[in-house]
């Protein structure tokens, strides 16, 4: 049935109709702070993604809500621990990861689970993406897994980092 085999107007619903149709999302997924423009084209099309300054939105009716950390400024420090209590899996981009051993530590300490998109490939927000999805089955499997962890990705391997 088209519109004009209707009743000549466009089918209309209540707002207590929209409202149930909008369900709370499941957020899997924290992008870190630098890598927002990744951030901000994935929660365009992923209710399950979140990013710091995220105000939330409805993607494929699933309300995400706002991030509980605020600003990219946010130090590590601070928003490793809250992440990881919400069971997220973060997503970085640092290519000397293994060296950064406060970071390293803080994952080891909250028991977090860590992506870090690495080499010159993910220098932009065009190759992070190509980077993120040629990897995205294998960064997806990962939610499954206990940490804490650190993986080290390309847009064609994925290694692990040693935590100690």
């Amino acid at each position: 049935m088209t519109w004009a085999t209707c009743s000549g107007r466009w089918p209309t619903s209540t707002p207590a109709e929209r409202r149930e149709a909008v369900r709370e999302a499941q957020v899997r997924f924290y992008l870190d702070a630098d890598i927002l423009g990744l951030a901000k084209i994935l929660t365009q099309l992923r209710a399950d993604v979140t990013y710091p300054g995220d105000p939330g939105g409805v993607v494929r009716k699933r309300l995400r809500p706002a991030c509980l950390i605020t600003t990219p400024a946010t130090k590590d420090s601070v928003w490793i621990p809250q992440v990881t209590a919400l069971g997220w899996l973060i997503v970085t981009r640092d290519s000397k990861i293994q060296s950064h051993r406060a970071e390293v530590g803080a994952v080891r300490e909250h028991r977090a689970r860590m992506v870090a998109l690495a080499g010159r490939e993910a220098v932009d927000t065009w190759h992070q993406l190509e980077v993120f999805m040629e990897q995205w089955r294998a960064i997806e499997r990962l939610t499954q897994e206990p940490g804490p962890f650190i993986y080290s990705i390309t847009r064609t391997a994925l290694r692990p980092i040693d935590l100690e």
